[in-house]
């Protein structure tokens, strides 16, 4: 009895983690869409300050790992990860500074999907017919949110789809990675070269802040970035995936809960149709993925 209580209670504890990484970042997408259309900051100077003042968090973790993690055996493959993040978040950052954060927040739980074809035709994962179906349904979804065929479709709804590519093959790699390279190896590559990336692309833009509360915003975006992670990688250390992935679309009705208190976005009716498609199809791509690393481990 005492040994399920325990697991009852991490399996709580998981899901309220999972939750809590969902509102923090809410938060935070909110916050960078004030920042980018309200006092109009360069998206790539978002992206840096953000992800920059996040870091600072995760100092005192990387001195302790530095030495013994900075070994690896393929150097081509670990800045290959962290480019395609860094690019992801270009895309992402970009994206909430030109359309409503209902339909970006949508569009990039498309992700396992491409990872799901990526898994296939680029590391020779047999791909069973019922998972074809799953990414084929979410495509559909994405569709349906998309509309191209609309009058009201721009260009920059394809910015949160791009993201959601370049972070699942960003996925893809580690996944190629973690045959030989340990988690904190992992994370210590991404901590330390996701900054001097980010700033290489904001050197057009530049690096100042134009507007005095923006600064304020700016370095609260940071700390929200970093709690989100924090809670997000507390959660996953506790729970199995499977079992959280319910947990983490709950983040949909926040984005969707402040953009309509910001920024008064109202999504159209067909949004919940290509939204439940995709929510549907990518639960059961991680639920099909947790069961076959279950038996394999069996």
């Amino acid at each position: 009895m005492t040994q399920t209580n325990s697991r009852r209670n991490t399996a709580l504890q998981g899901a309220v983690f999972m939750i809590a990484a969902g509102l923090l970042f809410a938060i935070d997408n909110t916050l960078v869409q004030i920042l980018t259309m309200t006092h109009g900051q360069a998206s790539t100077t978002v992206a840096f300050w953000q992800y920059f003042i996040a870091a600072l968090f995760s100092i005192p973790w990387v001195m302790a790992r530095l030495k013994g993690s900075l070994k690896t055996k393929r150097w081509a493959l670990q800045i290959l990860r962290v480019v395609l993040a860094a690019a992801g978040v270009q895309l992402w950052v970009l994206g909430l500074a030109h359309m409503p954060i209902w339909q970006a927040i949508a569009l990039i739980m498309t992700s396992p999907f491409f990872v799901t074809i990526g898994a296939n035709f680029l590391l020779g994962e047999p791909v069973k017919g019922d998972r074809w179906l799953a990414v084929f349904v979410g495509f559909i979804g994405g569709m349906i949110i998309l509309s191209p065929w609309s009058d009201a479709f721009t260009a920059w709804a394809l910015l949160p789809v791009g993201a959601a590519f370049l972070w699942g093959m960003s996925s893809l790699v580690t996944k190629i990675l973690t045959r030989t390279e340990t988690p904190d190896s992992l994370t210590l590559y991404l901590l330390v070269l996701l900054t001097p990336i980010n700033a290489a692309l904001a050197v057009g833009a530049g690096f100042a802040i134009t507007a005095d509360a923006a600064i304020w915003l700016i370095v609260l975006t940071g700390v929200l970035t970093a709690a989100a992670n924090y809670s997000l990688i507390k959660a996953y250390s506790i729970a199995d995936a499977a079992y959280l992935q319910p947990f983490d679309h709950i983040k949909l009705p926040f984005n969707l809960l402040f953009g309509w208190l910001v920024f008064s976005y109202l999504p159209a009716g067909e949004m919940w149709i290509g939204t439940a498609l995709i929510v549907a199809a990518s639960v059961f791509l991680l639920n099909r993925e947790a069961s076959v690393s279950d038996a394999q481990t069996a």
